[in-house]
């Protein structure tokens, strides 16, 4: 729904004693109005300058106009295309999550059957993505494994392959090629973190139920059977994704989803965007910090030395990673949600050495005036990596897996641009080095031995080239039939 104008902006430049009246809209201007306050160049040239807005780490500057998530950081809500996340939550499970982010409503079964079996169907890797992964060292970091499973994969998929070779737009509005090329990208993820869960572990890889759910899926590739029948994936681990997943699904602009639409707008595939993404959420200050976080909570070892630990965080000598969020200055409502899951599993949860730590950590924070003050809360990413740990996830492919649950609601922010007008990302920066005033814009050169002398046709310089031949095709002629042969 485009956005109304609700009011005007009264703007007084001091400089020129000029008045501006900017429209707001639904409580924001657009950037590109305030070019329309001007100044003359201080050189005394005719060029006015125009008013640039400098916001560093994009802290109050809106990239996107969206439908997908709305995120009400002061009083602590999160809807999902309208529907709050506590009600899908409730009576939802991920996949009709994924659903209603990327097609904009809740699926029927039969819809949520079809989307799974194309799911499924694009999961079975292939020779050349196998002998990637296996080409690691076992003991590899995950980080540059999950890169190297998912290129392999798009460099077999020829509608993204050939994606960057066609100067037609591929996926800007033809949404059967896209949505076909998102459902492929997500499951190549997926697919691609089973094999490294998998040859890590020296596990055998186990194809995909063409009729199993996408955690499901992954679940069963992995080895993560269920433990009475060893047939068909863990249903408890499974039960509990299902949810913790909807917590995950879609954060509105982050640092990754920004990252992707970054990249998309270059008419990128998903794939590369997706890519993008992962990069972004890898970052040690993104989702990188999980791992960060984990590793602070081994060295902590025991939770008699979280006192001692939290007295160095707040005299700096220590940093406490997984705490606080820009966004939220009230609690983040996905905390309650993820602590309900943790209740349901504290048997599992309690018998977790590092989890203890953690939990002694949270109790602390919750307590002490320098956190609450502050408003510094466990982020739920963190809180989410407790239960992965309690249903026996390695902390290695913790960040990974966490990722797949967040890159459909990425995928979903790009699709939503794909009717929109064709506008590539192209921020501005405000130059504060030295420079010289007097240059030579000439651009004047000397002329090679197969250059001729410069020639005015139409106003316009041109230059002639001393080839000595004679063209019997009139250059003209010839430049059609090649634009014809390269681009009809």
């Amino acid at each position: 729904m485009p956005s109304k104008e609700t009011g005007q902006l009264r703007i007084v430049d001091s400089r020129t004693e000029n008045a501006y009246l900017i429209p707001i809209h639904d409580n924001f201007i657009r950037a590109k109005d305030l070019m329309a306050i001007t100044t003359p160049d201080p050189k005394g040239s005719d060029i006015e300058q125009k008013l640039t807005v400098l916001d560093n780490g994009f802290e109050n500057v809106a990239c996107m106009e969206s439908e997908i998530t709305l995120i009400d950081g002061n009083r602590g809500q999160i809807q999902y295309r309208g529907h709050p996340i506590q009600e899908l939550f409730q009576n939802n499970d991920y996949e009709d999550v994924l659903y209603l982010l990327m097609w904009g409503k809740l699926p029927t079964q039969a819809e949520k059957l079809d989307v799974r079996r194309k799911f499924a169907a694009a999961m079975v890797p292939t020779k050349t993505v196998v002998d990637t992964i296996a080409a690691f060292p076992r003991n590899s970091d995950t980080y540059p494994m999950c890169l190297a499973g998912l290129c392999a994969f798009m460099s077999g998929d020829k509608v993204i392959a050939n994606n960057r070779h066609t100067h037609k737009p591929s996926f800007h509005n033809n949404f059967e090629q896209a949505d076909a090329a998102i459902i492929r990208t997500i499951a190549y993820y997926a697919t691609t973190l089973a094999l490294i869960h998998c040859h890590k572990r020296k596990l055998t890889f186990t194809n995909p139920d063409p009729n199993g759910s996408l955690i499901g899926n992954l679940l069963l590739m992995m080895g993560k059977t269920n433990k009475e029948t060893g047939v068909g994936p863990d249903p408890e681990i499974q039960a509990c994704l299902e949810k913790l997943w909807i917590c995950y699904a879609d954060h509105e602009m982050t640092n990754s989803t920004a990252g992707l639409l970054h990249a998309g707008s270059t008419l990128a595939d998903p794939g590369s965007c997706a890519i993008s993404a992962l990069v972004c959420g890898f970052g040690p200050l993104h989702g990188g910090a999980i791992d960060l976080a984990y590793e602070a909570l081994g060295k902590i070892k025991h939770p008699s030395f979280v006192p001692a630990y939290i007295e160095m965080v707040k005299s700096k000598k220590a940093r406490l990673f997984g705490y606080g969020h820009r966004i939220y200055r009230t609690r983040d409502p996905r905390l309650s949600l993820i602590e309900e899951l943790i209740e349901k599993n504290r048997e599992k949860c309690d018998a977790n050495p590092l989890l203890r730590v953690a939990f002694a950590i949270d109790k602390l924070a919750n307590e002490d005036e320098y956190f609450v003050s502050r408003k510094l809360k466990a982020n739920a990413d963190l809180l989410g990596c407790f239960l992965y740990s309690a249903l026996g996830f390695e902390t290695d492919m913790i960040t990974a897996i966490i990722t797949l649950s967040r890159i459909p609601g990425g995928l979903a922010h790009w699709r939503e641009t794909l009717d929109k007008p064709i506008k590539i990302w192209r921020p501005r920066q405000i130059y504060t080095g030295d420079r010289t005033d007097d240059v030579d814009t000439s651009g004047r050169q000397s002329l090679s031995s197969n250059e001729g002398p410069l020639k005015e046709k139409h106003g316009i310089q041109v230059r002639e080239l001393n080839s000595g031949r004679s063209n019997k095709i009139p250059l003209k002629v010839k430049a059609i039939l090649w634009a014809k042969s390269c681009f009809s």
